[in-house]
């Protein structure tokens, strides 16, 4: 407590740099980043949900979460691919 309030009296914060704007907290790489963790937190959660509630072991979650990422990576190589041959346009 009392180095932080000699910090402010002291003024010591003047000689500190400040944050560039590519590492604020509301630069795209930050709230990139932010959705990673939430997307995360929220994936924990569906774990969680599947094998205590459901009661699916946990190797079938995991086998869920699998198919999840093979389907949407699927529909999104469809899209990229739709976008790039102009068939969407």
């Amino acid at each position: 407590k009392t180095d932080f309030i000699n910090f402010i009296s002291d003024q010591e914060w003047k000689s500190i740099e400040p944050v560039s704007s590519w590492f604020g907290p509301s630069s795209l790489l930050m709230s990139s980043m932010s959705a990673l963790f939430q997307l995360s937190m929220w994936i924990r959660h569906c774990h969680g949900y599947l094998t205590e509630n459901v009661g699916i072991p946990v190797w079938g979650s995991y086998a869920v979460f699998v198919l999840a990422t093979l389907f949407s990576g699927l529909i999104l190589g469809l899209v990229s691919e739709a976008l790039e041959t102009d068939w969407l346009v």
